[in-house]
């Protein structure tokens, strides 16, 4: 599929809100050899997402200790893994501690989460997950532990307001960029 007509697609899908404040922008380069050039998201003229890029304003992280470091951050933590804690160490953690340790461990997998998505975001090519967006259910894409998927599911029109209140808990999980588009949908 032409890049004209991919856009031309995906912007047929945009949330009535976003229309307009969206764009999806490519460069192409004649003489590169793979002939992609750059794709990238931009709001209000602005460029948001550029898979992997450091001067967008949106944090990408190196490391896991950044990950965990980052205040930002907000983990919901259930009684179940409290509990889980608690049996792991037979009753000899203090209660206070139980919450902290099942918090850092859940950070843990998040982290392992967050740079495995954005190791797989930067080795892909957005037309290809551009392609399969417009190919599979809604449901599936916003479910994905693909970054792109998720935006591009965060900004369709069949995503309502009632289901984006409803995904909140499942955002606080999500990349930072994913967050940025869910806020950015959840305030038009």
């Amino acid at each position: 599929m032409s890049w004209s007509k991919l856009k031309q697609n995906l912007e047929s899908f945009l949330s009535p809100a976003l229309q307009g404040r969206v764009e999806y922008r490519a460069t192409g380069y004649r003489y590169s050899a793979d002939k992609a050039g750059l794709c990238y998201i931009a709001v209000d003229k602005k460029n948001v997402f550029n898979m992997n890029d450091k001067t967008t304003l949106i944090k990408w992280y190196q490391t896991e200790q950044e990950i965990k470091n980052d205040a930002a951050i907000q983990i919901p933590i259930s009684n179940e893994e409290i509990e889980a804690v608690r049996k792991e160490s037979k009753g000899t953690i203090p209660e206070d501690r139980l919450q902290v340790i099942a918090r850092s461990r859940k950070l843990s997998q998040l982290s392992k989460k967050l740079l495995s998505a954005q190791t797989n975001l930067s080795k892909s090519n957005f037309v290809v997950v551009a392609t399969k967006f417009l190919a599979t259910p809604i449901d599936e894409s916003l479910e994905s532990n693909d970054i792109l998927l998720n935006i591009l599911a965060l900004m369709d029109r069949r995503v309502g307001k009632k289901r984006l209140l409803n995904m909140s808990d499942k955002m606080k999980l999500k990349h930072p960029i994913v967050q940025y588009v869910y806020e950015l949908r959840l305030n038009r």
